[in-house]
């Protein structure tokens, strides 16, 4: 039977098996011993025997190893115990140097990045790397059990679409069968669609954007977390996402606190209900404390979502604030306008550690309103397949409603304190690469 390298000091003084890759090698006459990594983690193996040791000779990391050996209690080794008097059997030998050391610490400075990327399928072997995704996989597993705690249902929406959700241009666009498709930016029509059915569902599934953009912050592929209710207004959907992102870094930290800390970041103060502040009001504070005019801009400038983070966190003791009282004038033409102020949007984005991770808003649920705004808007026509059924769930009656999308690649970014969305990414895409 197979002995995982977490549970073998719960073995000692006893024969196991292990199977794993080679991790880490050192033959130095007097003492020899090596680590394999499992899924679990990594296990000391201590060679005295000559024909053993002899088995490694030429081997590389990444070969693949079965070893039968006894436990010993070893507060140097990793997990507090190692194996000794190894037999070992080579299962698959990797006989070409890596390009990079797996066992080392490997460099995520902005000028090896594509190195990094380049040799992914080496890199992510690292334990350290691996924990990334390891945190983004728990990240996932708590926003979901999240949704179900709260009454959603999941679904799953179709990527190919006829026309662009959202309108622009930054859409992909390919040949279906002699039509022209696009695909998803999100699914916003279709999450909408689902609020007339069971009033509360979510989707985590990938969104495309063409965006000619390479910052730190876009892709052109990313992992969307949507959620939708009905018969809510702006002060739920906040609350909902003050409970999300509460929960998940409690969670995570609980799992993964010895991982977040070698990425040398700390947990993230977030108060129970996060702090609001008005577009408006940012501007103003930002104008001030930096003798630089922004006030009656449209949006907020990256530097002043880091400043008002900053802010946040020193004065409303919060690494997350909502942003509020968006214009009107720059709305999508789903979403719905403040009834005492129709000048502005009923719309918050939740920005964390100094990046907007969400945007959410309460749509139009009045059908001649969605009409007016589609056609004032979005130009849209109404007759048009990627608005027809969109706008015949409308009609058939829909409450008032509201969601959010929120990445995941951003939200994982700034739990773990890295610099570049990319780095979250397992395998990311933006304008220069499409492989590995």
């Amino acid at each position: 039977m197979r002995t995982l390298a977490r549970d073998i000091h719960t073995h000692i003084d006893e024969q196991v098996t292990i199977n794993g890759w080679l991790h880490k090698k050192r033959l130095l006459g007097g003492l020899n011993f090596i680590n394999v990594r499992d899924r679990s983690g990594l296990v000391q193996v201590l060679i005295q025997e000559k024909s053993e040791i002899e088995k490694l000779r030429g081997l590389q990391i990444g070969s693949v190893l079965e070893i039968k050996g006894k436990v010993i209690s070893d507060k140097r080794a990793p997990g507090g115990a190692e194996i000794r008097e190894p037999g070992i059997t080579v299962i698959v030998p990797v006989t070409d140097e890596p390009p990079i050391e797996v066992d080392k610490p490997i460099s995520h400075k902005s000028e090896n990045l594509d190195t990094l990327f380049e040799y992914r399928t080496y890199g992510l072997r690292n334990l350290q790397e691996t924990a990334i995704f390891q945190i983004q996989s728990k990240i996932c597993a708590s926003i979901r059990n999240y949704f179900y705690e709260n009454d959603f249902k999941e679904i799953h929406t179709p990527k190919l679409l006829a026309a662009a959700t959202e309108g622009g241009a930054e859409v992909f666009k390919l040949d279906y069968f002699g039509q022209e498709a696009t695909l998803a930016q999100s699914p916003q029509f279709y999450k909408q669609m689902m609020v007339g059915v069971f009033e509360r569902v979510f989707e985590i599934a990938p969104v495309y954007r063409a965006e000619p953009s390479a910052t730190t912050r876009h892709m052109t592929e990313y992992t969307s977390i949507d959620g939708e209710m009905g018969f809510i207004d702006i002060n739920d959907l906040k609350t909902f996402l003050s409970g999300l992102l509460n929960k998940v870094v409690d969670e995570v930290w609980a799992k993964y606190e010895p991982d977040l800390k070698r990425w040398n970041t700390t947990k993230p103060i977030l108060p129970k209900e996060i702090p609001t502040l008005p577009m408006s009001e940012i501007h103003e504070k930002y104008s001030k404390a930096n003798n630089e005019n922004t006030v009656g801009e449209l949006d907020l400038r990256p530097d002043e979502e880091r400043w008002i983070c900053e802010y946040a966190k020193k004065h409303l003791g919060s690494e997350a604030v909502f942003v509020s009282d968006w214009p009107a004038s720059d709305m999508k033409f789903y979403h719905k306008s403040q009834a005492e102020n129709p000048d502005l949007a009923e719309r918050v984005d939740l920005l964390f550690r100094g990046v907007e991770i969400t945007t959410g808003s309460m749509r139009e649920n009045h059908y001649g309103v969605l009409i007016k705004q589609l056609k004032n808007k979005a130009g849209g026509d109404p007759k048009d397949p990627g608005f027809k059924y969109f706008l015949q769930a409308m009609q058939a009656g829909m409450p008032p409603h509201g969601g959010f999308g929120m990445g995941l690649e951003r939200l994982t970014q700034k739990i773990v304190g890295l610099n570049n969305v990319k780095e979250a990414t397992l395998f990311p895409r933006d304008i220069n690469r499409l492989t590995p």
